[in-house]
């Protein structure tokens, strides 16, 4: 395999070279557990899910730890507001953040540190940060990093030393005890009425980029392979994550890995822009399978919409890959999970059964930076070829491309049929889905797009919806 991997670093794609020959590692920055998660979270665990799966379909054991911040200045916030500890506010939201993962299918991570397990470590690393002159106490306040002793500090981030440091400077807080507005906290002193921890220099608690720095090397050791997160912590947390360990004279990740932003409306989603949308709110009304369809059909590195719209064309879809599945069951066509087979296995000639110039594509999409738009593509050409072949009687033929697409799907955590989603059971496409359709369609074959009209008519068929053209337009009747 040749896969590709856009490195957040470099700003290019890189072939990608594991630390060790046939394994991969992994950290992705987990939640800070102060509220539900929200949709953005849903899209940032679902793309590194993704790649998770489809690392190991290709072959590699792949070790993933993404940690729990259970201490942050918005959990303090809010057990002070609330009147209630830290620690109980951490441990509720950690749950709700668990229980809405565990319905969209998100793999668990093999190491899931909290940052309150790995105070001492953290402590530890200030105290080599301060040996090495990059770090410094300010009396009263706590223990600051010094950016300017790491070269090559705003490189993950695009920017010169100068132009953060013009930045920083424009604001209005900026600490005037730092010695230079840049400059983060590493240890901060102990507020009352505030959880503290004793240290050499005072008690207080870790700043949180101190807190990945420690959790990730504790679980994967230097040189990990892969950083991953959501494009908004490039700048500052994962900057100042890389500041400490390049000051340190350690190693940190090979790549850096980020994925873009969900909007709703066009607008980035945010509390602050009124348009926080709960992630179970989305998946009680749509199901977990569409929220992952939505995510997998835009590119990770892409903002991509979220809103009501977007979820219920995503659900369509779903339910038409149902239809499908219930058109297989028809024909006699039994489409199990354990046809799903890796690809070294299929490499290896035990591919029985299975388009294999389909199963090139879609790797060939895939390594290309985890494309998966393009994967989906051909899943749903594979799907499409059954359908005519259904048409054709050519039993034979339908039967090795719907295979092949259960296949495909498995490798992104997606599956169809009736059983799918329990929650959401397959059903016949409603009357006013099959007119929307029929409308793209009619619309599609005016504009003279003749690939989409086929692919509507492909998607009606799919669901049993049988359609005659006249002089009048399209009439439709379920077969």
């Amino acid at each position: 395999m040749s896969l590709q991997i856009y490195d957040t670093m470099t700003r290019r794609k890189n072939a990608f070279v594991p630390r060790r020959p046939g394994e991969v590692s992994m950290y992705v920055c987990g939640p800070t557990v102060y509220d539900v998660p929200h949709l953005g979270h849903g899209r940032t665990a679902l793309s590194y899910d993704m790649i998770r799966r489809y690392l190991e379909w290709a072959g590699f054991a792949v070790t993933v730890a993404s940690n729990v911040t259970d201490i942050d200045d918005k959990i303090v916030a809010r057990a002070q507001r609330e009147r209630r500890s830290e620690s109980a506010v951490a441990a509720e939201f950690t749950v709700a953040y668990d229980c809405e993962m565990e319905r969209l299918g998100v793999l668990p991570p093999h190491s899931r540190p909290h940052a309150t397990q790995f105070i001492s470590q953290m402590i530890e690393l200030i105290g080599e940060l301060r040996s090495a002159g990059a770090a410094y106490e300010v009396a009263g306040k706590g223990v600051y990093f010094a950016v300017e002793s790491a070269p090559g500090y705003g490189e993950l981030a695009g920017r010169t030393l100068e132009q953060l440091a013009i930045d920083a400077g424009a604001r209005v807080d900026v600490d005037p005890d730092k010695r230079s507005p840049l400059d983060f906290a590493l240890w901060k002193a102990s507020r009352p009425g505030e959880p503290r921890w004793p240290t050499p220099w005072g008690e207080g608690r870790p700043g949180w980029h101190t807190e990945c720095v420690a959790m990730s090397l504790s679980a994967l050791g230097q040189g990990f392979d892969m950083h991953g997160g959501g494009d908004d912590l490039i700048f500052p947390h994962h900057q100042n994550e890389w500041a400490q360990v390049t000051a340190t004279g350690k190693t940190f990740a090979r790549y850096w890995v980020h994925s873009a932003m969900v909007t709703l409306g066009g607008e980035k989603m945010a509390k602050s822009q009124g348009n926080y949308t709960h992630l179970a709110e989305a998946i009680d009304a749509v199901g977990a399978r569409a929220v992952r369809l939505l995510v997998l059909q835009t590119h990770y590195r892409r903002a991509m919409e979220m809103g009501p719209a977007a979820l219920e064309a995503a659900r369509s879809g779903v339910r038409r890959l149902d239809a499908f599945a219930r058109r297989c069951a028809q024909a006699g066509i039994q489409l199990e999970a354990d046809a799903v087979r890796r690809r070294p296995d299929i490499e290896r000639g035990l591919g029985n059964g299975l388009d294999l110039d389909a199963v090139s594509a879609f790797a060939a999409a895939m390594d290309d930076d985890f494309s998966t738009p393009s994967a989906l593509d051909v899943v749903f050409r594979l799907v499409r070829s059954a359908n005519t072949a259904f048409d054709a009687a050519a039993r034979g033929e339908a039967a090795v491309s719907a295979r092949t697409a259960l296949c495909l799907l498995a490798v992104l955590g997606l599956s169809f049929g009736a059983d799918a989603d329990p929650q959401h059971p397959a059903g016949e496409l409603a009357d006013t889905e099959v007119e929307a359709l029929i409308a793209r369609r009619a619309a599609a074959r005016a504009a003279r797009d003749f690939d989409t009209a086929d692919r509507m008519r492909d998607e009606l068929a799919a669901a049993g919806i049988v359609i005659s053209d006249g002089h009048d337009g399209a009439t439709w009747h379920r077969g």
